[in-house]
């Protein structure tokens, strides 16, 4: 009996926890409802000149340019869906273009271990771009290059290579008129920090090491048709199963929209309203206002929350003895396609 009760008590602890309201943005959670009721969301962009090193950077370029074009839609049906606005709205825009239009520069930050890029913007560039789309803020998603030391570690755990890792990284940032980031992807306000890559575009080869009596082992790039491949791997869209998302997308996405909702406490609050119902369709050059309507019908129950993404770079146990790198200038780039 008093183990039940025990565990009891443990449960409703983990609710109450779990359950506590949780704000993920940059400005009181009050403030920004407040302030963003219609969300432009701009077509996924792509730093060119970031760190990208394959040797064959073109074809790179070209398979995440389509890639993004291909699925930068599906994460405008998630944030429609998932309650917290009045409107969404997709901008219409040549993705290159606009990233040169807005970007000012870029900087690679390293904050509490998280590795990044953070990108600046011109500030009569985004407030031109706001209000010539009526929108209240807009979502900014940049797909860049970056490398990274990280340690892998071969099938087996037995041995791991720390070596300096080229990656495909996605950010994101929420930005108003005035140039006030409100939100922003990295997330750095969650309890747990956690952040994945997009794509590795390189792989320590263990087995050949291994095949040779070696601990040397080559750190290479995946081939071409392999990382095309993996971009184009895709599963059925949540709000659409006629429609394919790639599996890579689809995993950002995710992990994005778990910091764009608000976690509420069940036992404190009431339920939760999807702001469609509390705000009436009055387009925004017509109100400068939109005043609470009474709801006419029952809404649909709210999304689950998507949970965050695994912690990236979980360390393994400390004895597992490193492979010796390759001396300095020794040739370390090998195609091996994937299968």
């Amino acid at each position: 009996m008093g183990h039940t009760v025990r565990n009891t008590l443990f449960l409703i602890l983990i609710l109450v926890v779990t359950g506590c309201a949780q704000n993920y943005y940059n400005v009181p959670r009050e403030t920004y409802e407040k302030k963003v009721r219609v969300l432009g969301v701009a077509p996924i962009m792509l730093d060119a000149d970031s760190d990208i090193r394959h040797p064959e950077k073109g074809d790179i370029l070209t398979i995440v340019r389509e890639a993004n074009r291909k699925n930068e839609k599906e994460l405008v049906e998630i944030l429609k869906n998932n309650g917290e606005y009045f409107s969404v709205r997709f901008l219409e825009d040549e993705a290159g273009q606009l990233f040169t239009t807005l970007v000012s520069r870029r900087e690679r930050r390293d904050d509490a271990g998280v590795v990044y890029n953070k990108y600046f913007y011109k500030a009569d560039e985004i407030k031109r771009y706001i209000e010539r789309n009526n929108v209240d803020a807009v979502m900014l998603v940049t797909v860049s290059g970056i490398s990274m030391l990280e340690k892998i570690y071969a099938n087996n755990l037995l041995a791991y290579l720390e070596e300096n890792y080229n990656n495909l990284i996605m950010t994101a940032q929420i930005v108003d008129a005035e140039g006030t980031v409100l939100w922003e992807y990295p997330n750095f306000r969650q309890r747990f920090l956690t952040y994945s890559t997009l794509f590795a575009f390189q792989y320590p080869d263990f087995e050949e090491a291994r095949a040779n009596l070696t601990d040397q082992v080559k750190l290479k790039f995946k081939t071409v048709p392999g990382i095309g491949r993996a971009f184009t791997q895709s599963e059925s869209s949540l709000f659409n199963s006629s429609k394919q998302v790639s599996v890579l997308y689809s995993k950002q996405f995710a992990d994005m929209n778990s910091f764009l909702q608000y976690y509420r406490n069940p036992f404190g609050e009431g339920k939760v309203k999807n702001k469609r119902e509390a705000v009436p369709a009055v387009p925004k050059q017509e109100s400068s206002a939109r005043m609470p309507a009474a709801p006419t019908a029952a809404s649909p129950p709210a999304q689950t929350p998507l949970a965050p993404a695994p912690k990236q770079g979980a360390s393994a146990p400390r004895e597992f003895e490193p492979v010796t790198p390759l001396e300095p200038g020794t040739q370390v780039i090998r195609e091996l396609e994937i299968k």
